[in-house]
């Protein structure tokens, strides 16, 4: 199975309508799949979803597509640093699922696992337990506590951003970069990956891979990249 495109665009091709529901890799503007985000955006297809642990900053990641108007519904742990997003769902245009970090990573994965939800002690007595089933459990001490009911995520499609890959799809992401990349890339129907390098398959070590080939059906060469940071603070040099 041929799993190299050679562009973000071909490698949407045919994956792509609207009303999707997207799972994102990326944890602010670190690993996120910009190539991938980029062609969504070029595409124009709207009232997308997006499961993801932000949606970067004004203008960059998920941010474009803010801007443009192309997503309806966030499902997200964190949501500072990007005005646009602020205005939109104070404005009441963008409907926000708050999900505590750890429960969508957990989500992702559960997803990615087959299983359709799992209990957690997480937002409990929060505004994130609203409207979600309780069930009470004992702990090692025989003490009653109560859990919140969270859903598996399972995404039309999943866009993930990796270091190096095979050509079979195995993939290796770079120290923090792997953040929520590599339980979103397995809650999809259809993942697609960007990456920097394609190796030939066999040539990285098996101990080495983060997520096997299995999860991949389509990759792009994305490189180069620019390496961006969210923000910069600087003071002005001392006199000695």
């Amino acid at each position: 199975m041929q799993k190299l495109y050679p562009d973000a665009a071909s490698a949407l091709d045919g994956l792509l309508k609207d009303g999707l529901f997207i799972a994102s890799g990326g944890f602010g503007l670190c690993g996120i799949p910009e190539r991938l985000l980029d062609a969504i955006q070029a595409s124009g297809v709207k009232n997308l979803t997006f499961a993801s642990n932000n949606a970067g900053i004004d203008n960059e990641g998920i941010g474009k597509l803010l801007r443009t108007k192309q997503v309806s519904k966030m499902i997200s742990s964190y949501v500072g640093e990007n005005k646009e997003f602020e205005r939109q769902y104070l404005a009441g245009e963008l409907e926000v699922e708050f999900c505590p970090q750890g429960t969508l990573a957990e989500r992702m994965r559960a997803g990615g696992a087959g299983i359709p939800g799992f209990y957690t002690r997480t937002g409990v007595g929060t505004q994130v337990a609203e409207g979600k089933e309780r069930k009470d459990f004992a702990n090692s001490d025989g003490v009653m506590e109560a859990y919140i009911l969270e859903h598996g995520i399972f995404a039309d499609l999943s866009i993930v951003k990796a270091w190096k890959a095979d050509e079979t799809g195995n993939l290796v992401f770079r120290k923090t970069a792997r953040n929520f990349n590599q339980p979103a890339a397995t809650c999809g129907k259809v993942c697609v990956v960007e990456v920097e390098e394609v190796v030939p398959a066999g040539a990285l070590d098996p101990d080495s891979i983060h997520l096997p080939g299995v999860f991949v059906q389509r990759m792009i060469v994305g490189a180069p990249y620019e390496k961006k940071i969210e923000f910069t603070t600087t003071r002005e040099r001392e006199v000695a």
